[in-house]
């Protein structure tokens, strides 16, 4: 007896990418690579980094030798931060970006975006998530307000919408002819926010909160 399988599910995953201060200027090219590349820009923002911020976001590397020179780069001057989308976001944003080492990166990958743009082994142009962990967690220190959560699509969209959105919106249409208010628009939309089902979840992180207030540019 042959077992039908359900299809796998495909989620749009998110990965943070940063162009770092000293190619600032290329953004614009960039980003056109970026999104002709099949990537969607969820959200972007130019900021300035102290060097004690430098130092919380790659915590990773702390006590390495380049790690001074390193967080001396990163915080030299405004950095564009972006969470990107799309199938597999992490993996195809590495290999797009080539080798973190530029110099190598000109030998073995001419191609890719560290070495076309990056100059050596620290100042390599930009930064892309190793892995959905580190994804999670670099969104949430440059994006704090963002949720961070696999985004369904497909059929795995067609359940969502099954199980949490259609019997929603069916009961308030419902209580919304019963009750015939003046504005329904006006109605349904304060229905919605109060009975919505899966209201998100905000984590604060303190210390990310008060850095973006003094430094986003």
């Amino acid at each position: 007896m042959e077992i039908s399988m359900p299809p796998p599910q495909i989620y749009v995953e998110k990965t943070l990418a940063i162009i770092k201060p000293d190619i600032v200027d290329k953004e614009e090219e960039i980003q056109d690579i970026i999104l002709r590349s099949g990537f969607t820009i969820v959200q972007r923002r130019k900021l300035h980094l102290s060097p004690e911020h430098c130092s919380n976001f790659y915590v990773e590397q702390y006590g390495k030798m380049f790690f001074p020179n390193l967080t001396a780069y990163m915080s030299s001057g405004p950095l564009v931060a972006m969470i990107l989308a799309r199938h597999k976001a992490i993996s195809y944003w590495k290999e797009l970006l080539g080798p973190s080492n530029s110099l190598l990166a000109k030998e073995t990958h001419p191609d890719s975006l560290r070495a076309i743009y990056g100059t050596d082994d620290l100042r390599n142009a930009l930064h892309g998530s190793n892995d959905f962990a580190a994804a999670e967690r670099e969104i949430r220190f440059m994006f704090p307000e963002v949720i961070v959560e696999p985004i369904p699509v497909g059929q795995a969209a067609k359940d969502y919408l099954n199980l949490y959105v259609t019997p929603t919106l069916l009961e308030g249409l419902t209580e919304l002819c019963k009750q015939k208010p003046a504005d329904p628009f006006i109605w349904l939309a304060d229905w919605l926010l109060k009975n919505n089902p899966s209201k998100p979840k905000l984590c604060h992180h303190p210390v990310a909160e008060e850095h973006f207030k003094s430094k986003v540019l």
